[in-house]
């Protein structure tokens, strides 16, 4: 008894008596990001019955989406160059976000008026690659708030031992993930509230409802906005108490110079992504990916001369594991419409079971830190492959009728509903455990010098796994044909009709990929030079 309550002492109790007014501003810049899944469910809804895109197309759309995310390093560099202003930054970020908010608004509620200049298509993908730029661009500046937000000395003027900041620095750093996932509950739970009685409604009052959504989410960007009202506030404060202690502000004796490299080849990748994009050149997707990874591939190799051979192996080895891990392709948006039209799953269910997931992934972060610090990555990357794959199991199940049987021998308890809920509760944290053993192990390994460039290059290679993820989607959905109805928002008329015949195919071909890919690149890895203990 007493060890539980230790922990929950040292667990909860502790981390909110190290909570500092200081750390809010980029927690805030965090939360609005967890809360940017407002639209989530609206935006799915909408897009399976009025938007006449296939599953292929909306799996490539995401490999675009993900495209804002490898430019971290670029905008961290930016961030650097100017530092003093890096909070404007959130402003332009905030800027970008709320047109994309609008764009959907105004997509749902005058639909005639923006069809009139651009397809609801065209005007759905503008909105969906304008909203990752915005929040790629908050985050960066979220992430070097953190650095300023821990203090060198407390209120009495005397400074703070080494140890002392390391443990703040970590603090800020467990608050963040608290605040984005707590973002996703606040989400959750305004939309079972929103949709509570969204089943007796006529299709235009869905269609009012879904509006007032993307309006209320109006709301992310002034979060993270007021963040930067409260820095602001809080420098002015920071600043009086050096004036009071007579202390001076530090200064920047090492300011950071332009690196070129960075700039340079951040810029041509940009012309480069948006020409190969733009003029629809044959495998633009694909052109795209292989001039990312090699970009990326390049700075990997200038950073492993920094540092010893031996060491070098290890690293590519764990990042060659990590990467395979994170691409391996999803069912893509046919399950979720599957989902919904066939398991009837409405809006507020969908709601709940998010709640349910954000719920326990917070959770999860908590229980499950040992596991994670105890265990190699080639390990926990295994039992993550195995328990995914095993997860799937429900859903495939469910397309041939597994929940008809378990009804019918439960007394109808344990329906769709009952295994789709104990499936988001044991799969829920799976997520962060593969995310935060692979944080701690970039920072682990970054050289003393180079640790912000170090971050941004394997940061964004895992991010290039999640675009090849997309990839793979998209293929996959191209072999596998999967169809919804689709009704013409202006006219009413029926453009496609629902086709789930190959989803269970795809949900099979998908599971033993999970399984089976990753466990085989780890035993390879393993049996090789780059074999890895981290």
């Amino acid at each position: 008894m007493g060890g539980i309550i230790n922990f929950f002492k040292v667990t909860f109790i502790d981390l909110g008596r190290q909570f500092r007014l200081s750390y809010l501003p980029p927690l805030m810049i965090y939360v609005a990001a967890g809360v940017s899944g407002l639209t989530g469910i609206v935006g799915t809804f909408f897009v399976k019955d009025y938007l006449n895109l296939s599953a292929a197309f909306l799996a490539s759309l995401g490999f675009w989406a993900g495209i804002p995310w490898v430019l971290k390093m670029p905008l961290g560099h930016l961030v650097d160059l100017i530092w003093s202003r890096k909070n404007y930054l959130v402003f332009l970020g905030a800027g970008l976000i709320g047109l994309s908010i609008l764009i959907m608004y105004g997509l749902i509620a005058h639909t005639k008026f923006m069809a009139g200049y651009f397809s609801i298509e065209t005007w759905f993908v503008i909105s969906v690659i304008l909203s990752p730029i915005g929040y790629v661009i908050q985050d960066v500046v979220a992430d070097a708030m953190t650095v300023e937000a821990v203090p060198n000395f407390n209120e009495k003027g005397k400074n703070y031992s080494m140890d002392e900041i390391k443990v703040m620095h970590t603090t800020i750093q467990t608050l963040g993930r608290f605040a984005i996932i707590s973002g996703t509950i606040l989400v959750a739970l305004a939309n079972i509230i929103i949709f509570s009685n969204s089943q007796g409604l006529s299709q235009e009052e869905k269609v009012s409802l879904y509006a007032s959504v993307y309006l209320y989410a109006l709301i992310i960007p002034f979060i993270s906005v007021l963040g930067v009202f409260l820095s602001f506030y809080l420098k002015q404060k920071q600043q009086a108490l050096f004036k009071q202690l007579n202390k001076t502000l530090p200064e920047n004796l090492n300011p950071t110079k332009v690196n070129w490299w960075i700039l340079g080849g951040s810029l041509a990748f940009v012309i480069f992504t948006l020409t190969i994009g733009s003029l629809k050149v044959p495998f633009a997707q694909e052109i795209v990916f292989i001039g990312s990874m090699s970009i990326v591939i390049f700075l990997m190799n200038k950073l492993m001369k920094e540092m010893p051979k031996h060491l070098s192996y290890t690293i590519v080895g764990t990042a060659i594991i990590i990467f395979i891990f994170r691409a391996m392709p999803g069912p893509g948006p046919g399950l979720t419409w599957f989902e919904i039209d066939v398991l009837k799953f409405d809006e507020q269910f969908l709601s709940a079971i998010s709640l349910i997931a954000s719920v326990l992934t917070l959770l999860g972060i908590i229980f499950l830190r040992s596991f994670m610090a105890n265990n190699s990555i080639a390990k926990i990357v295994v039992i993550l492959s195995i328990l995914g794959s095993v997860l799937f199991l429900p859903s495939v199940g469910m397309y041939y009728g597994l929940h008809l049987w378990t009804a019918s021998v439960t007394g109808g308890v344990v329906d769709a509903r009952f295994i789709a809920i104990i499936n988001t509760a044991i799969e829920s944290p799976l997520g962060q455990v593969a995310m935060i053993p692979m944080l701690a192990w970039i920072a682990k390994n970054a050289p003393s010098h180079l640790k912000a460039t170090f971050f941004a290059v394997f940061a964004s290679f895992t991010n290039l796994a999640l675009s090849a993820n997309s990839l793979g989607t998209k293929y996959l959905n191209e072999i596998f044909t999967i169809t919804r109805e689709v009704k013409d928002k202006i006219s009413g008329v029926i453009q496609s009709k629902a086709d789930y015949s190959e989803l269970g195919i795809l949900l099979i071909v998908v599971t033993l990929l999970t399984l089976i890919i990753p466990i085989l690149t780890v035993w390879f890895i393993q049996k090789s030079k780059f074999k890895t203990l981290e």
